[in-house]
């Protein structure tokens, strides 16, 4: 699974995410830096990326549109960038398999 971290996460993320979520990128990395959601929602779909966000943006566009994209929203507030990586990297068995179900658009983690 590809990870598309959105603009309101650290670039630093993706090379501690790698290893466990192999080929993820930034938004900022594929030219998508100040991109309006709609071209990120496109870019992701077309190249097979999961958006992950702290936003609700692209969780509501998950839940209007469907997928693909889908959508990882990380609904952890007030903590390091790291923190969330670890977060992600400890739960990644469970984002993979919940994520790869067709019935399932987009994901929460709180």
């Amino acid at each position: 699974m590809k990870l598309l971290l959105d603009e309101n996460l650290p670039r630093r993320m993706v090379a501690l995410l790698e290893s466990y979520f192999p080929e993820s990128t930034h938004v900022c990395l594929v030219g998508l830096e100040n991109a309006q959601d709609a071209e990120i929602w496109s870019y992701a779909g077309q190249h097979d990326f999961v958006i992950v966000t702290r936003d609700s943006d692209f969780s509501d566009m998950a839940i209007l549109y469907g997928p693909p994209p889908k959508v990882l929203h990380l609904g952890i507030r007030n903590c390091r960038w790291r923190e969330m990586a670890v977060t992600l990297i400890q739960n990644h068995v469970e984002l993979l398999l919940e994520l790869e179900r067709p019935d399932v658009a987009f994901v929460e983690l709180p």
